[in-house]
């Protein structure tokens, strides 16, 4: 079959088989098997018979190599020509065989598409093939979402794939965010701290000139001089409040990033809790995102009111206090209470910000309705991205 015929036939499926002139050569025919794993499901419950595209595969006319047949060997053995369940053995085979298969940009969009939209849970609750997968932000969201279903071995692969994709964000997070809370460090006055990062070298050069030895063109340095670190430091509270309703699953994961960011800095008392109908106070783990989020659990309703009550437990010097709820605002309990625990710690004095979401895209959906009340009792309400939510702490509490 033709390069062109054969692209057509990968995108329209094995039901266009009949209508296309010619065959795929093996590697099309391994990547229509692939494909076909996954998309095949939507034929299921339509009178369609289940299939295994893997078994389909191995009988055709293909000349399989060595190679390929006994990567397949396990997998019939386990199932036979009759099985077509997703076994632990064929689901670590097909992640490998669109990994070799497809360009990294279309493993991405297909392995999406069967957490998402297949429901291919065996994808993270096997060590073996969770292992096999590529940590990001999506598949932070499936673990976050399913870790309840795991086993203490897969809970381990689990907890590896959430540190690298943590420490991902939080590379790409806390240069800007420190820069934005601690402001540009001043350099003030001299000091004899040795700490390279404060040499002043210019200063240095200018003291141990009378020093220069001129036959061997050196500079014999006896007296060094360091610049004092002067930093612009927060001593307020921060109340991190967060919707751990599935919605939130990016928000969740960049205030956890965030939580630990700023429980870092100095003269910075952090609080972290956790919601959804329940309430989970995670500030003890503030300082440790991958923990933050291996104890929280996506899904369930929305109780803010119930949150903010928590909140409100929580102060002691309310005027040094700035309450930060992550949510969509869809609330599922009592409107009545959430606004009468908005008005008490308004009259305490406690600055309160509603974010709608809290990624590093700044976009999401959430209740303009609530949104519009909750402004009028003096709540702002944003949708910021990390960087833009710690410059707005800055000028609230600097």
């Amino acid at each position: 079959m033709k390069a062109g015929m054969a692209r057509w036939r990968l995108v329209l499926g094995r039901f266009s088989g009949d209508r296309l002139e010619g065959r795929l050569d093996r590697r099309s025919a391994r990547m229509d098997a692939a494909l076909d794993y996954l998309y095949g499901k939507e034929y299921e419950g339509r009178g369609v018979r289940a299939r295994d595209p893997y078994w389909e595969f191995l009988t055709t006319e293909v000349c399989l190599s060595e190679e390929d047949r006994g990567r397949l060997d396990g997998i019939i053995a386990e199932r036979g020509p009759g099985g077509y369940g997703e076994s632990a053995l064929s689901v670590p085979y097909w992640i490998n065989e669109v990994r070799e298969l497809f360009p990294r940009e279309t493993v991405e969009v297909i392995e999406r598409h069967a957490l998402d939209r297949y429901g291919m849970t065996g994808l993270i609750t096997d060590p073996e093939v969770l292992g096999s997968l590529t940590p990001s932000e999506d598949l932070l969201k499936a673990i976050l979402t399913f870790k309840g279903w795991m086993n203490d071995e897969t809970l381990t692969v689990a907890r590896g794939i959430v540190a690298q994709v943590v420490e991902d964000i939080k590379r790409r997070l806390e240069s800007e965010m420190r820069s934005a809370l601690w402001g540009r460090r001043r350099r003030v006055g001299r000091t004899r701290m040795k700490v390279a990062a404060n040499l002043d070298w210019r200063r240095t050069i200018r003291r141990n000139l009378k020093h220069y030895d001129a036959e061997r063109g050196r500079l014999l340095v006896e007296d060094v001089s360091f610049f004092r670190n002067v930093e612009n430091r927060v001593p307020w509270r921060v109340v991190l409040c967060v919707d751990q309703s599935g919605s939130m699953a990016s928000s969740v994961i960049h205030s956890a990033v965030m939580a630990g960011i700023l429980a870092a800095l100095p003269s910075m008392e952090v609080s972290l809790v956790a919601f959804d109908t329940s309430v989970v106070d995670l500030s003890k783990y503030a300082d440790d995102p991958v923990e933050v989020l291996m104890s929280v659990q996506l899904g369930g309703g929305t109780d803010i009111g119930k949150a903010l009550e928590y909140c409100e437990g929580l102060l002691t010097d309310p005027h040094r206090t700035v309450v930060v709820l992550v949510s969509d605002l869809y609330e599922g309990g009592s409107v009545s209470r959430l606004f009468g625990v908005v008005n008490r710690l308004r009259e305490a004095g406690v600055t309160i910000l509603a974010l709608g979401s809290l990624d590093e895209e700044a976009k999401g959906a959430y209740d303009a309705h609530m949104a519009e009340e909750l402004a009028v009792k003096g709540v702002e309400v944003a949708v910021l991205t990390p960087r833009r939510l710690a410059e707005w702490l800055v000028k609230r509490i600097s």
